[in-house]
């Protein structure tokens, strides 16, 4: 458990070094997978059709509802991996 913690946050600070950015759908993914590792499944008000970028993270979020935290890091360290 602690290995995977220290894994995930290695992963965290290396995403934001990351020497091409990502295009928009793996920075969903990305938000996504950060969100439930962290918060758990979305249980925020869906924004409104004026809150393009907002609605467009609250949906990739609410699409791993149901995801362990465990497997929500996992999945982020292996994706940072994959872009690094």
């Amino acid at each position: 458990m602690a290995d995977l913690n220290a894994a995930f946050e290695a992963a965290v600070a290396q995403s934001k070094s990351l020497s091409e950015r990502p295009d928009n759908a793996t920075l969903l993914k990305i938000y996504a997978l950060y969100k439930q590792a962290t918060a758990g499944d979305n249980t925020e008000k869906k924004p409104g059709f004026g809150d393009m970028v907002g609605r467009a993270k609250w949906d990739a979020w609410n699409g791993l509802k149901g995801t362990g935290a465990d497997d929500a890091r996992q999945q982020y360290i292996d994706l940072i991996g994959s872009l690094s």
